[in-house]
């Protein structure tokens, strides 16, 4: 398994290197046409609620950019969200995901900084899994020159939460130790080179056994996640660690504050560990609180330890925090060009390819970003899967005896 996901992510970096001379900055659109290609959930639950179907192209507001999407980014939570798996969902049908990067076609008025032509790289509040999107311009970033599009959609969001939890929240120094849970995936990868740029810091990583090999440089300590890892760290750091980063909760909650070191922080990103089935689960979420044990504040008054939550998302769209954000983002850029940090892509997607995509992400099978390329042409098997539909999103149900399907998407229940 190990070597399988080594493969596919040396492939997916062949097909970026392969392409990197051929991205352009045309922003021409075939034959001028109205409508575009878009990922539409219609409904809450399973991977039968979406489908890939025409809708209005939008056309940029007052103080909008309008972007040619050529690449998204896709995270877990857009699992959570597609299960209706989140606080307060918004109404569906709905286009997901919340990043997004492409070339500048127009801009609304009183609209500064960027040109037709401008490649960019873009946070959405939801509406990303588009060919055409249109966004404020406070949420829209200029590309470095060398960075490509599947890199640029693996940016973003995954990296400036890794910052913003590691330097803003827990704030990071010299001779720390940090424990992140999921250390394969995007995130996780995110905030190990992030630590690499920090003097004499451990890394403990906790990650399925399979993705080991390809990991193992990335972090100081490396540890199965089925196995009893609170053990084995304690024998390494008997005090315990100074920075834990949760997007499991459930029992792992518990277990993470007990090897806080004292002025230690504890952050929760994720619930993933809410997420068994296709569909959403009230046993499972159940389940996953009430293993989270309860939070004594006489308790962390005595211990001299630090709970805090993040949401990158909430900080942008609700809490109003773009500035900071654009702040935290002009640092990463320049760690990017200065080669010391770069996303780690998984693999590339066509648009008509979401659901196998999403499984990935449910199995737990990808090391580093899962990218929807809007440009890659899907493979006829998975085409047959993502039927268009009416651009209200209604789809046409799975029939019950549809194994051939099943057998393509098997989900561990």
């Amino acid at each position: 398994m190990a070597k399988e996901g080594a493969d596919m992510t040396e492939e997916t970096q062949y097909m970026i290197d392969r392409n990197a001379g051929k991205e352009g900055v045309s922003v021409e659109s075939p034959s001028n046409a109205k409508e575009m290609r878009a990922v539409v959930l219609a409904g809450f639950g399973g991977l039968n609620k979406l489908r890939v179907t025409k809708k209005a192209m939008p056309e940029p507001q007052n103080g909008e950019v309008k972007i040619r999407v050529k690449a998204c980014g896709l995270n877990f939570l857009d699992l959570m969200v597609r299960q209706g798996n989140i606080d307060n969902p918004p109404k569906t049908p709905l286009v997901p995901g919340f990043e997004c990067c492409g070339i500048v076609e127009s801009v609304g008025e009183n609209t500064q900084g960027f040109e037709i032509g401008d490649r960019v790289m873009a946070f959405m509040n939801y509406n990303a899994w588009a060919e055409v999107v249109c966004t404020p311009v406070d949420f829209v970033y200029k590309m470095p020159d060398e960075m490509m599009f599947a890199e640029a959609a693996a940016f973003s969001l995954n990296f400036v939460a890794a910052y913003m939890m590691l330097f803003e929240v827990a704030k990071l120094r010299e001779g720390m130790s940090v424990l992140v849970h999921s250390a394969g995936g995007a995130v996780g990868q995110a905030v190990a080179q992030l630590c690499s740029t920090v003097p004499n810091i451990t890394v403990f990583g906790i990650a399925s056994c399979f993705k080991h090999a390809s990991i193992k440089d990335s972090v100081t300590h490396l540890f199965d996640r089925n196995t009893d890892y609170i053990q084995e760290i304690k024998k390494i750091s008997p005090d315990g660690v100074d920075i834990v980063l949760d997007c499991l909760c459930g029992e792992n909650t518990g277990k993470s504050l007990s090897l806080l070191k004292p002025l230690g922080t504890y952050i929760l990103y994720g619930a993933s560990n809410m997420v068994t089935g296709e569909t959403k689960s009230f046993f499972s979420f159940a389940k996953s609180w009430w293993q989270v044990e309860k939070v004594n504040p006489i308790k962390l008054y005595e211990e001299n330890k630090v709970i805090a939550g993040f949401s990158l998302l909430n900080l942008l769209f609700k809490q109003g925090r773009c500035s900071l954000v654009k702040s935290v983002m002009d640092k990463l850029l320049s760690l990017y060009e200065q080669k010391k940090i770069r996303p780690l892509v998984d693999s590339l997607w066509a648009l008509e390819e979401v659901k196998e995509a999403m499984q990935r992400i449910h199995d737990r099978g990808n090391i580093g970003k899962l990218i929807l390329d809007v440009e890659k042409s899907p493979t006829p098997l998975m085409a047959n899967d993502s039927t268009e539909t009416s651009e209200a999103g209604e789809e046409e149900e799975e029939p019950e005896g549809d194994n051939d399907s099943k057998e393509r998407m098997p989900f561990i229940h």
